[in-house]
């Protein structure tokens, strides 16, 4: 009896525990539809918001009034248009629709194409997939889609550049037989060339009656155009060599293939060319290669990201709004350990959805990586990331990851919250270089934003705040910046000192403690890293909701800029940072604010006393350099001293204490103690 009802206790349990599963699985799957439908309206309200003149350009260069495609000439006497002939055939038709609702049913219907390009991604996910994964893919999926720079640049622009991804995903994973297959493909290589590419896939995978209704398919279309358009056919093909030379200068910036970024390189002539076709012809079998060998491992998505990326790569010209493919190669499975799982997916969100100048810093030694950076995404893809295979132990179960100990709770009244564990293992590197580049790239971009967009944006509320804590300053007997400041300036030795210290430690000294503790503690890196982007978001806060004008940007009050000297107000200069920064973003000041995070991390975890005095003397000379250069009142420090409490404290509420080593009892004499990392859980 007594079993049975324990039995049954246990079976009621674990039906309840089923239940709630399934309850937050429901909940998080409608939570992340909402976002995917929140970002279509997004997309679709920032294109039709645009004033006409400036929206679906490539559309209204198509079919305009003065488009190419109303000319009796050719299409290509203006060079405006560069698709193929087949492609001006197709569109032909739309010069006479109804122009005026043509930039609605062409926005509606790309967002209608994304969507179904991103369902059937989510579909053709390699087999077996979890009922979670297969849940939550189709809106992750549409969401990323949404958020990508291809796809924006499609919507704003009016460009085709989904509808031949979408045919080779059809081809490939939702009709049936060979032959439609092929004849789907075929039909994108009329409208985009490189596709052509995938015949070859189709071929060494054992699809060949596919790959051959697409190079007939192909062909049909292409001579259907030649025979409408003859003059225009013998333009395209022959003399601009399937359209090379058509559109912008092909070392544009926007032309993210080998022969842009060899032509942005400073070559040219036949010596560009020949290197061009070398290059092209070792990516597109290398890349060809390994297209083929996922195919056959069951990863077909993967394969046709990788022969999508080859034909980035070899194209003569890939513009900007042609790069999905880069995008769908997020699929593939890279590293052994499950810590190791993010790095390729993350950076391949981040290279598709921000542009370059946002992941790097702008230095000249950096440009050219910078200039090309989806290039080299796809570069990688085809040719160099190890994605994992099917047959790999890896593949379904990775390495899991160590985890501290889990704790019953945070304080007596704030429960657990379901958030993840407190992670022993060092993060990986370059996803960490990645996302505090762009975690600072987003810090500089909402600090200007926060006063219009420019220096002198808001300079009358930022002075009115000014006068408001300097008010409550001298209420409170603390307004010493005017004196601390000249008392300062008449030293010379200490003048420079501060001067110094403020525009070098700055940056330095949390980036020093964050590579040490990456280094030597990643565990603690991972506890006090969390703490610092926490206290950084709260200020960002404070930056856009009370604007400051520090004490040297203040007038009548008298105070010297001992760093950049004499200030116009209405144009103040910061130096080489002037354009990047806001000026009156002053509260709270993280100056102090980082340089208190890494004085009370060095005091946490020094080991020895005289580190944790010198940890702590980096907060008290900071405090000193902001008040004594004029670039911060003293409430200022107090603010960024209350955001890096609340980093803490958010930290300790969503991951718990910090972890700690402990370390075993010896259990025999003279062997050495063994430290426990805490339990493993995947």
């Amino acid at each position: 009896m007594a079993n049975v009802e324990h039995g049954g206790r246990a079976g009621n349990a674990f039906a309840a525990g089923a239940q709630t599963a399934r309850a937050r699985l429901r909940a998080l799957r409608v939570g992340l539809w909402v976002i995917a439908a929140l970002l279509a309206a997004r997309q679709v309200a920032a294109v039709l918001g645009t004033p006409k003149a400036d929206r679906l350009t490539d559309l209204e260069t198509w079919v305009g009034h003065d488009g190419v495609l109303h000319v009796k000439g050719s299409l290509y006497d203006s060079t405006r248009f560069t698709g193929t002939p087949f492609g001006g055939l197709v569109l032909k038709p739309l010069t006479r629709a109804a122009e005026q609702a043509l930039g609605w049913g062409w926005t509606f219907g790309t967002l209608l194409l994304v969507v179904a390009l991103g369902l059937l991604a989510a579909r053709a996910l390699p087999q077996p997939v979890s009922r979670r994964t297969s849940l939550l893919a189709a809106p992750v999926a549409i969401s990323l889609l949404m958020l990508s720079l291809p796809v924006r640049n499609a919507l704003y622009l009016g460009q085709t550049s989904i509808i031949p991804v979408l045919l080779v995903l059809l081809g490939c994973f939702a009709v049936r037989g060979e032959r439609a297959c092929g004849v789907l493909i075929g039909l994108a290589a009329a409208l985009q060339p490189t596709v052509l590419l995938f015949a070859p896939l189709l071929w060494f995978t054992g699809r060949r009656r596919a790959a051959a209704s697409t190079g007939v398919t192909f062909a049909a279309l292409t001579a259907l155009a030649w025979a409408a358009m003859p003059h225009d056919s013998n333009t395209y093909w022959v003399h601009h060599l399937a359209g090379v030379g058509l559109g912008r200068a092909a070392d544009d910036l926007a032309n993210q293939s080998l022969h842009g970024a060899l032509l942005r390189f400073g070559l040219s002539g036949p010596l560009e060319i020949g290197l061009f076709l070398a290059l092209g012809g070792a990516v597109a079998v290398l890349g060809l290669r390994r297209a083929v060998f996922y195919a056959r491992d069951g990863q077909l998505l993967l394969a046709v990201a990788i022969t999508g990326c080859v034909a980035v790569a070899v194209s003569p010209t890939t513009w900007q709004y042609q790069l999905l493919w880069v995008l769908l190669a997020v699929v593939g499975r890279v590293g052994r350990k499950t810590s190791d799982r993010y790095m390729w997916p993350v950076a391949v969100v981040l290279v598709m959805t921000l542009p370059g100048k946002m992941m790097l810093p702008d230095m000249a030694a950096l440009h050219p990586v910078r200039d090309n950076v989806v290039l080299i995404a796809a570069l990688a893809a085809a040719t160099l990331v190890p994605f994992l295979s099917r047959t790999s132990a890896y593949y379904r179960a990775p390495i899991p990851t160590d985890y501290a100990e889990p704790v019953p709770t945070r304080w007596k009244r704030v429960p657990l919250l379901p958030f993840p564990g407190r992670v022993l293992a060092r993060p990986n590197l370059l996803l960490e270089l990645l996302l505090i580049r762009v975690g600072y790239s987003a810090y500089q971009q909402v600090r200007l934003a926060a006063t219009g967009g420019t220096n002198a944006g808001g300079r009358a509320t930022a002075e009115h705040h000014g006068d408001q804590i300097l008010a409550i300053e001298r209420f409170l007997r603390v307004d010493i910046e005017h004196w601390v400041n000249h008392a300062v300036f008449t030293i010379g030795f200490l003048r420079d000192f501060f001067d110094f210290y403020y525009e070098s430690f700055h940056f330095f000294v949390p980036l020093a403690v964050l590579g040490v503790l990456y280094v030597r503690r990643p565990a603690d890196y991972r506890w006090a890293r969390s703490a610092l982007g926490f206290a950084t978001v709260l200020a960002l806060v404070g930056f856009w909701l009370y604007p400051l004008a520090p004490p040297r940007l203040m007038p009548g009050l008298g105070v010297i800029d001992t760093v950049h000297g004499v200030q116009d107000f209405s144009k103040p200069d910061y130096g080489t940072l002037t354009a990047l920064t806001n000026q009156y973003a002053a509260m709270p000041s993280l100056h102090f604010g980082w340089s208190l995070w890494c004085g009370l991390v060095i005091a946490i975890l020094a080991p020895k006393w005289w580190m944790k005095a010198l940890g702590l003397l980096h907060p008290f000379f900071t405090v000193s350099a902001i008040v004594a250069t004029g670039n911060h009142w003293v409430l200022d420090a107090v603010g960024g001293a209350a955001v890096v409490a609340a980093g803490f404290g958010l930290t300790y509420l969503l991951q718990g204490p910090r972890p700690r080593t402990l370390m075993k009892p010896v259990e025999a004499a003279g062997e050495q103690p063994v430290p426990a990392t805490g339990r493993t859980r995947s």
